[in-house]
């Protein structure tokens, strides 16, 4: 082990990975002069060492590139390490090269399975089972150089000694995706492994205006602490700590000078979710109502610590599930808001319909003075703090996703024009609109950063991108939504609750182990031995097919009514049936939670 971590020295940028029988060793390959890391493929222990081991005919390793070591996690018996295998360059941040995890890869430190009971390798195989699930994980971002966790403004502030520390140390732990994953190599303090990495969006364009270029990034940070997919993840912790909670930063560059500006996005901050049980839209259940306040008032003093002023836009609809949601929000904020929280709700689908999307005009009416009074973060060419961003907007519908993400994309785009009139770029009436190659590059953009947001949480590009993507509705567009919007539907109940296990394992919001809890579910009889929800789908779409048949053809047989009467029946016992069992036909893995 290290003796102490060695803050001058770099992250490892390029490794061999040697595959031995009972060892891995990773061998920095970069021109580093460091030690290789031996890993053991017995228990998962783990040194330093100079040399790589002796080969021989018996012990021929494979070897591999890799780009990094995102971490180990331990299950019930063996270890596992993960590496990234593949990468991709997708732009820079603060002139320091960013990549992208094209591809990375599980090893088992497992051998000593071996030996352990049979029951324990079942549960340790259906463990491991979800890691080449989580292998898939989209989104992920990483930089050898700078720390990307932080905005621009928050990296700018940092002091001295802190710019010294390793990358991982300086590291906002909310954004760090594999913050639990790096602990066994933080306790072994081998800070050149420690490559912090981030879930969330990275896009830029670089676009001329006139004799000036102007480049533009935009990059999303997701907070892992209470991360997840849509249906599974909703509301609040009793800590505050919503689901699809996202940083969104944009930043200019230009002539030397540079711009942020960021905002936030977040789940409604309340102890409520979404039981799925096949129903499109599952009710919407609040849940230990007594403690929303508290809960809420947790959020935004966290916010209020972090960004500084809140403004928080509530962009869900008025009646319906929906609106007792909006009624116990506003309840709850009358407890909250000050002259630093100020919460305002916006009736997006009221307002803006389907289809009429420039009215968001009349929210940014509402909430002009906060936007400009809170303003942004600006640097001169000499690296100066010119302006600072004293306050955040914290934009909200039911998923995070789409309203807000339209609702972003119009600050955002106000903002970008605020900028460039600061900087003497745009006149007062100039805007990007009339600036055809700046404005359609913004759309695309936002549309990109919305898609990879909407991928991670629902597993769909966003709905109403084509707006943010062209400006207008679109018939293809109108098409597409309806196409996500089902493909949602199936995730939801089909695919995300082995997804949600998996994400929860890789954070390690679960602690592994046996107890008689967790053994292995015994068959049933009956419809429960071959139920799953593809499978009741199925039954339910046949029988209203036959149903729908059947009726077609009751002017010619009456007894046709009778048959789709019966098939009829038949879809909505098998939907009752699914619903009343909810979850039980999930099949998801027991794992005991754990609170971190």
């Amino acid at each position: 082990m290290m003796e102490k971590g060695d803050s001058s020295q770099k992250l490892y940028k390029r490794m061999r990975l040697w595959e031995f029988p009972d060892q891995y060793v990773v061998e920095p390959t970069d021109g580093s002069s460091g030690s290789c890391l031996e890993i053991s493929r017995v228990d998962g222990s783990m040194k330093l060492i100079d040399e790589i081991p002796h080969c021989s005919s018996l012990r021929v390793p494979k070897i591999r590139t890799i780009f990094g070591v995102i971490g180990i996690l331990k299950l019930l018996a063996g270890s596992y390490l993960l590496v990234i295998t593949e990468r991709e360059s997708v732009g820079s941040y603060m002139g320091h090269p960013i990549f992208k995890v094209s591809s990375m890869k599980v090893f088992p430190c497992d051998h000593s399975l071996k030996n352990t009971p049979v029951e324990q390798k079942k549960m340790e195989a259906e463990f491991s089972a979800l890691l080449n699930v989580a292998e898939k994980t989209p989104g992920l971002y990483f930089s050898y150089d700078v720390n990307i966790t932080l905005s621009a403004q928050r990296l700018h502030d940092l002091g001295d000694e802190s710019k010294l520390l390793p990358l991982w140390r300086q590291a906002d732990p909310r954004f760090l995706w594999n913050n639990y994953m790096m602990e066994v190599l933080i306790d072994h303090k081998l800070d050149p492994f420690l490559l912090p990495v981030v879930q969330g969006s990275f896009h830029n364009f670089q676009a001329a205006i006139g004799k000036d270029i102007v480049d533009v990034t935009l990059i999303a940070r997701r907070c892992n602490r209470r991360t997840g997919t849509r249906m599974w993840r909703r509301g609040a912790d009793t800590d505050g700590f919503v689901a699809n909670f996202v940083e969104s930063e944009q930043i200019i560059q230009l002539n030397g000078c540079t711009a942020s500006f960021v905002q936030v996005r977040g789940s409604i901050p309340l102890l409520w979710d979404q039981i799925v049980d096949l129903t499109y839209k599952p009710k919407f259940e609040i849940v230990r109502l007594e403690e929303a306040p508290r809960v809420a008032e947790r959020h935004f003093l966290d916010l209020r610590k972090k960004y500084g002023n809140v403004l928080s836009v509530d962009l869900v609809n008025k009646h319906g599930g929906e609106g007792r949601l909006n009624e116990k929000f506003a309840n709850a904020m009358q407890h909250v808001d000050g002259d630093d929280v100020r919460y305002l709700h916006f009736d997006f689908h009221h307002i803006c319909g389907h289809v009429h999307f420039e009215r968001l005009s009349i929210l940014y009416d509402q909430i002009e003075d906060f936007f400009i009074k809170n303003r942004y973060f600006l640097l001169n060419e000499k690296d100066e703090k010119v302006e600072v961003q004293l306050g955040v907007v914290r934009t909200n519908c039911i998923d995070c996703l789409d309203r807000t993400n339209v609702t972003q994309s119009m600050l955002g785009r106000r903002m970008l024009e605020f900028q460039l009139r600061r900087l003497g770029i745009f006149d007062a009436e100039e805007t990007i609109s009339t600036h055809s190659n700046l404005d359609e590059s913004f759309k695309i953009l936002w549309a990109n950063h919305g898609d990879d947001i909407s991928i991670q949480y629902s597993g769909t590009p966003a709905l109403k991108g084509d707006f943010v993507r062209f400006g207008k509705r679109t018939v293809q567009g109108i098409v597409n939504d309806g196409r996500n919007a089902l493909m949602r539907y199936y995730l939801n109940n089909f695919v995300d609750g082995t997804k949600q296990d998996a994400i929860d394992l890789m954070q390690g919001h679960y602690i592994m182990s046996v107890s008689r809890d967790m053994t292995v579910t015994s068959q049933k009889g009956g419809i429960e031995a071959i139920a799953s929800f593809p499978l009741a789908l199925g039954l339910i779409l046949t029988g209203l097919f036959f149903a729908t048949l059947s009726l077609g053809r009751v002017r010619n047989d009456v007894w046709n009514l009778l048959f789709s009467l019966i098939w009829a029946s038949i879809s909505l016992a098998i939907a009752a049936l699914v619903k009343a069992n909810g979850r039980m036909f999930c099949n998801r893995p027991r794992l005991h939670q754990s609170r971190r």
